[in-house]
């Protein structure tokens, strides 16, 4: 291995404090600020760490997570969130820090920008009552914050005020002699001063007003950003680029199906998890699977790749059959309903699917059953006896999914019957305690029946292999990579996969053949199937993994099956398979101060959108703005409004609309001859590297963080109009009506390059920023080639089209009157065709199915908003890492309210005894 470092690179101070408190073996070597180590990299990265494989690591918290791996000092769950609230909260406030202290002179204002994150940091060491962040050892977290916290907390001058917990932690890491060292071999004993080199280089960065504990909807490094200091060559290669000429070659947007892999062009085959038919999917489910890899695949395309987009509905399994039941319709007829009900939502919200197809198939049973048979043959199944929960009212076995009751590991009130939402263990739904029935509220009892098992034990060593190889190579989110870690951690178990259902895809082998395969085996193989019904060659895509790479798309929820299960399943069936090369998965979006649910009428879901009146492309930016990438986001109709309104209207389509309207106004409708001086040379230079920014985030599908360098190149048009002032200069001498012509003609250049970026994110806006400036199809074809390709694509004499406004304000009445109708107070609509509605409140559904003496169904309600809201509090406590006195107080009160609503819904408060043993 290699380290490249620099002196006065604060982040260089990590990794090698890292290196040295680790031990590891490494080769260090110093390079100067701008040594451009990571060869496929456009700019320097540094620190930057060549493994032995020969690939970089080019991020400072994972290179010091990777040394401490290979040393045996593996991350907690715990130290990943330090490190990742060191990265989003805590370095943005410290940039901003080091740029007033050290290039600013203002020593004394570095207090209030660290406030925060230093009270943050304080409060959780004197709760944590033990010497280091995450317990009584030092771990790669203290080494990364230490560093990071080492220039300022170690000059006296700055006056950060009292933290005895801070200090104390702080004191500990100072006597430790490898991170004295490390300091004095990256600061060279002269404190603050030693990063100056360094820190001239940087943007001033905007200190981040968000906790690492709470929900964030604010763009990482939102806000204006200073100018970057632009040098002559970075000018001169800029007008260089502009000068050049569009590509003449077919439309990004062409598509000749069936698409397969070509020889020679990179080929992805992307994938957005299977949405379940019978629930219609609010803002979180597109949000966290079909808007985001649309985005991609759009991005994709345009960057000339070979892209094959897949989806379809997920079909079977006892939620179909139960939804049928509720409605008195057949399975098939509510799978015909729910996929029209899910086409008809992802259509509205623009979603460019080669192919949305759907589980229930012959093509989907004829693919499984081939897997099974497989895997069966390699000897990678296994039968058992499994103790399964059975509703004795409902009459039949419960699917995992169906049941509730109370964690056996962490005591989470509202635990499902195969994974704890709270700390994501995997449970045997037998094991919960206090289990109900889903469906009609009453204990059910356990019944014994024979299954057949993926033996995930037995193919631990194949999956561990690939793994390796995929997580290193491909792009998976830290989250993914995380929860994947845990399952192995905890030691793979052998895997139902099969349920005594009727709705499903039978299983083939005679000794289960009244049984169908459990949905988490079956589900994931509806890519294949579906493919499959796109086009007779889908093996070229599915067997094919040296010529193609796969995304996943999906909430992190469904990593396991996707990272763990499904791999091991194709890996068992040993068919050259192509398995995932990246998979990205989102944290989970909001609404407002609570969860989505249709039941309650709480939030906007799919086939609610197009009801407001706001448009698909404002919605699919606001979706994408708030994407929660990192962390937990919420949805907010304020938030939503403000963005609207001083994103899209007064900055993006301000900029874009003024641009277009002075060409029409000064110039007839005609671009202006341009005469290119410092200035807009300096400005070319900007967008370009905004443009290279956005590239390189997409590539690494940042969707996010990609969006932000769209609005601001926007930013820096509105500047440079106000500054140059072109509707005074036109009514000037020649000098300043040529000046009033260069400034409107790089202007109207910037928003047809803004055009083609919001292709992936606004499509519809897109296309109408090109009608209106008349645009030539090829510059979709240009911009995005390379590192980024800003060329002049409306030269001199081009005519422009009618310039229109492209966003409407949205209003506060508006607003709020849809605040309240989607906040609880509407009622749920009735199915078409139905009798029943779409769907029943749980305890409506009780009550409902009680008929003793003793049910109040309004105080039923009412209790159950209370079990809600009381279930949502003792979450967040247990997320705020509470005292547990405080948290068992209040699981206390959770407990009682859920006895005071059984007893209003005429039911005994305490579970029926259990009968049976585990086996």
């Amino acid at each position: 291995m290699k380290l490249f470092v620099s002196e006065g690179n604060p982040h260089c101070l990590k990794v090698l404090a890292a290196l040295e408190v680790s031990g590891v073996q490494c080769d260090v070597q110093y390079v100067n600020h701008e040594e451009r180590v990571v060869p496929f990299l456009s700019r320097p990265a540094l620190p930057a760490l060549i493994l032995p494989s020969g690939l970089h690591l080019f991020s400072s918290n994972a290179i010091c997570r990777y040394l401490f791996e290979i040393s045996g000092q593996d991350s907690s769950e715990l130290c990943n969130q330090w490190l990742e609230w060191e990265a989003t909260d805590l370095q943005p406030a410290l940039l901003q820090a080091l740029h007033m202290a050290v290039l600013q002179g203002k020593g004394s204002e570095v207090s209030k920008v660290l406030q925060g994150p230093l009270n943050y940091l304080e409060q959780s060491l004197s709760k944590g009552n033990t010497p280091y962040l995450t317990g009584e050892a030092v771990s790669v977290a203290d080494v990364v914050l230490w560093a990071a916290l080492y220039p300022v907390l170690s000059d006296s001058s700055l006056a950060l005020g009292e933290r005895t917990s801070v200090k104390a932690w702080f004191d500990r890491g100072a006597v430790m002699h490898s991170c004295q060292s490390a300091a004095q071999k990256v600061l060279q004993g002269k404190g603050l001063q030693g990063m100056k080199s360094y820190m001239q280089r940087q943007p001033a960065s905007q200190s981040s007003q968000c906790r690492g504990t709470q929900p964030c909807n604010s763009n990482p490094a939102e806000g204006e950003e200073s100018d970057r200091a632009v040098s002559a060559e970075e000018m001169e290669a800029a007008a260089l680029t502009w000068s050049k000429d569009l590509h003449a070659c077919p439309l990004a947007t062409d598509r000749q199906h069936p698409i397969l892999p070509q020889e020679g062009r990179r080929n992805l085959l992307v994938t957005s998890a299977l949405p379940y038919v019978n629930n219609v999917p609010h803002l979180g489910n597109i949000i966290g699977c079909v808007l985001s890899s649309d985005v991609f695949c759009r991005y994709g395309r345009l960057r000339g790749w070979n892209m094959l987009f897949i989806c379809g509905t997920d079909e079977y399994g006892t939620a179909t059959e139960n939804k049928a039941r509720e409605e008195g319709l057949t399975p098939q007829q509510i799978c015909d309903k729910y996929h029209a009900i899910h086409s008809n939502i992802y259509k509205w919200f623009q979603i460019d699917f080669d192919f949305f197809g759907r589980t229930t198939t012959e093509k989907q049973t004829e693919i499984a059953q081939n897997i099974f048979w497989r895997i069966h043959k390699h000897g990678f199944l296994v039968e058992d006896i499994v103790e399964q929960l059975r509703c004795e009212k409902c009459q039949r076995f419960l699917a995992d999914r169906f049941v509730e009751g109370i964690c056996p590991h962490c005591s989470y009130p509202e635990a499902r019957g195969d994974q704890c939402d709270k700390c994501g263990r995997l449970i045997n739904a037998v094991e919960l305690r206090e289990p109900q029935c889903k469906v009609c509220r009453q204990t059910p009892v356990i019944r014994s029946s024979k299954h057949l098992f993926l033996d995930l034990p037995k193919l631990e060593a194949q999956l561990v292999q690939w793994l390796e190889k995929s997580t290193s190579t491909g792009d998976w989110t830290a989250n993914a990579k995380q929860i994947t870690r845990s399952w192995l951690r905890d030691g793979l178990k052998p895997r139902c996969i099969t349920r005594d259902l009727r709705w499903g895809t039978p299983v083939p082998h005679p000794d289960f053949k009244d049984k169908v395969f459990y949905v988490w085996f079956d589900a994931p193989i509806g890519y294949l199937s579906i493919t499959a019904n796109y086009t007779d060659e889908w093996e070229k895509w599915w067997k094919n993994p040296h010529q193609v790479e796969l995304y996943n798309f999906m909430a992190k929820d469904n990593v396991p099956f996707h990272s763990v299960v499904f791999p091991c399943s194709l890996l068992g069936a040993q068919d050259n398979y192509t398995l995932v090369s990246h998979l990205i998965a989102t944290e989970y979006l909001n609404y407002e101060d609570t969860k989505f649910s249709k039941s309650r009428g709480v939030g906007v879901f799919g086939d609610m959108a197009k009801d407001t009146g706001i448009p698909s492309d404002v919605w699919r930016f606001y979706l994408l703005y708030v994407r929660p990438e990192g962390q937990d986001s919420a949805f907010s109709w304020a938030d939503m409004a403000m963005k609207n309104n001083s994103e899209l209207l007064n900055n993006l389509g301000n900029f874009i609309n003024r641009a277009g309207m002075f060409v029409a106004k000064f110039f007839e409708g005609c671009v202006p001859s341009m005469e290119l001086q410092q200035e807009d040379k300096k400005l070319l230079a900007l967008v370009g590297w905004e443009l290279q920014q956005y590239i390189q985030l997409l590539d690494k599908v940042k969707i996010r963080d990609a969006l932000r360098h769209i609005l601001n190149i926007s930013r820096h048009g509105n500047q440079y109009i106000q500054v140059n002032e072109p509707w005074k200069k036109i009514k000037g001498g020649d000098t300043e009506r040529q000046r009033a012509g260069t400034v409107t003609g790089v202007s109207v250049n910037i928003a047809c390059l803004l055009s083609v970026m919001l292709l992936p994110y606004m499509p519809t806006v897109s296309q109408t920023i090109r009608d209106q400036l008349n645009a030539p199809q090829s510059c979709v074809n240009t911009m995005l080639q390379g590192t980024g390709t800003f060329v002049c694509s409306l030269s001199a004499g081009h005519r422009i089209g009618t310039v229109s406004p492209l966003f409407q304000k949205l209003e506060v009445d508006q607003i709020e009157a849809l605040k309240k109708k989607f906040g609880g107070q509407q009622k749920t609509a009735q199915s078409p065709g139905s009798t029943q509605p779409a769907a029943v409140p749980a305890a409506a559904a009780a009550a409902e199915a009680t008929t003793v003496n003793g049910v109040d169904p309004e105080k039923a309600k009412q209790l159950t908003q209370a079990v809600t809201e009381q279930g949502e509090k003792v979450r967040a406590l247990k997320t705020q890492k509470a005292e547990k006195a405080v948290i068992t107080a209040e699981v206390a009160k959770l407990l009682d309210l859920k006895k005071q609503l059984a007893l209003a819904e005429g039911k005994s408060p305490e579970p029926a005894p259990q009968k049976g043993k585990k086996k």
